[in-house]
């Protein structure tokens, strides 16, 4: 008796794309991280590091959504996971966006807005770069 088995896993993220997609994690951690020195230390110092970490992660980021977009319209089998990835990479990328643009005000007037964007678009990052490096579904038909 033959069995036949279908595997229906996405192939892993060229390295360029891999290492775009993990390069948001620590910088927009370090935004985070720079935003709550700044909430308890009020150095003005902190809100530039995060302005710039920010900056720097929606660099990445952006590159990284762009290469997911291609995936996306480049590949043969799509579901709904193939979905999510992209979109969480977009959301995150605008809410970072929008944090850019608190951040840019005043130090003392970006502070509780700037604070919790940021920790909003950590997690989303993180949890982008999660199912961007997962790989989904495989199984079988008998």
């Amino acid at each position: 008796m033959a069995v036949n088995e279908v595997r229906t896993h996405r192939s892993a993220l060229h390295p360029i794309h891999a290492v775009l997609l993990a390069g948001t994690i620590p910088l927009f951690l370090g935004g985070m991280l720079s935003d709550i020195a700044y909430s308890v230390s009020y150095e003005i110092q902190w809100n530039n590091f995060s302005s710039w970490l920010i900056a720097g992660g929606l660099v990445f980021g952006g590159f990284a959504l762009l290469l997911a977009i291609i995936d996306l319209v480049r590949s043969d089998h799509r579901s709904a996971y193939s979905f999510v990835y992209p979109v969480l990479l977009i959301v995150a990328w605008i809410i970072g966006f929008l944090n850019s643009l608190v951040h840019a005000k005043d130090a003392w007037a970006s502070m509780p807005t700037g604070l919790m964007l940021s920790v909003i678009v950590f997690i989303l990052v993180g949890a982008a770069t999660w199912v961007g490096f997962a790989r989904w579904g495989i199984g079988g038909e008998r």
